[in-house]
């Protein structure tokens, strides 16, 4: 331990010689420099201490930067947020990770930026999900601005989920449309199905129900979409929910087309209630007998609850 810590500070020791100007030496050796901050970074790292490893990379950072090496700063900058994450100091980490993004973009190297919003994003989001909603979508930015659309979509799936689960429902129904959108243009109608579902039981969970069937209404434009296993479904819960027929929109919601789904659209399938309490169907048995018998049922129509 006390041997990795000596070799530690000669590596500072020496990379800050490289930055000593002199008569004979007029610019700073930024390149070398940077080379021993790593190796010191290193060494640190292996001695387990944590704190000064930080430090030494974002020196390695800032010696990469003045020397023009943008990319070489970036990754030096993420290493550091990486020492960060270690000391369980998430937030600080993604600050590093963040601005180690912009040097990628600046440096012409927009994937890697993307990738790094993406990592960033895992990390803080059992912490803070709106900061990770953030980041997905500065990551599917990124990557929609060179036309890496598959790229950006699974960016804004991540972010959508996110936001139903912070029951932000309101920008949930916009980034849910913006997939749609890309899923269209990129041809992949099937997942444009399985998205009209999700919209549809974000929308009926805002209590809106033109914007449920004018999803549904949009989608037969899409190759394949009428008569399918998923419009089927769709039309039947929208009939459900209109009629406040609870027997029905609970059959919908609990069939596997629906429970299957991502865990945050399920947990929509399955709390979904109909406006009002719903109504069951009076039972068969009760039909038949009629008179004051199916007089009662009929006045007790409301008084299922729900399912």
């Amino acid at each position: 331990m006390a041997a990795k810590i000596n070799e530690a500070h000669d590596h500072i020791a020496k990379a800050e010689k490289y930055l000593r100007t002199s008569f004979m030496k007029w610019k700073p050796d930024y390149d070398s420099a940077a080379s021993e901050y790593s190796k010191a970074a290193v060494a640190f790292k292996n001695a387990k201490m944590l704190e000064e490893a930080k430090e030494a990379y974002l020196q390695e950072a800032e010696a990469h930067t003045n020397n023009k090496t943008l990319f070489h700063a970036a990754k030096a900058l993420e290493a550091a947020g990486m020492m960060l994450k270690d000391m369980q100091r998430i937030p600080e980490a993604i600050q590093y990770i963040e601005r180690a993004s912009m040097m990628y973009v600046e440096n012409g190297t927009p994937d890697t930026a993307a990738l790094a919003l993406d990592r960033a994003g895992k990390l803080i989001e059992s912490q803070d999900l709106a900061k990770a909603v953030d980041l997905y979508q500065k990551a599917a930015s990124v990557f929609e601005n060179e036309d890496r659309l598959r790229q950006a979509v699974e960016m804004l799936g991540k972010s959508s989920r996110l936001l139903v689960r912070q029951h932000k429902l309101d920008e949930a129904a916009v980034s849910i449309q913006k997939e749609k959108n890309m899923y269209k243009e990129i041809e992949n109608y099937p997942t444009c199905f399985k998205k009209t579902i999700a919209q549809v039981l974000v929308h009926l969970h805002r209590n809106d129900f033109v914007a449920a069937d004018k999803c549904v209404r949009e989608s037969y434009s899409l190759p394949g979409f009428s008569g399918s296993e998923d419009c089927i479904a769709l039309e039947q819960l929208l009939q459900g929910y209109d009629e406040q027929d609870e027997d029905q929109v609970h059959r919908v919601c609990n069939s596997p087309l629906f429970k299957y789904m991502d865990n945050d659209y399920a947990k929509l399938s399955v709390s979904l209630r109909v406006p009002g309490g719903g109504k069951k169907k009076a039972p068969a048995a009760d039909a038949a007998e009629g008179g004051a018998g199916a007089g009662e049922a009929d006045e007790d129509e409301y008084a299922g609850g729900l399912c």
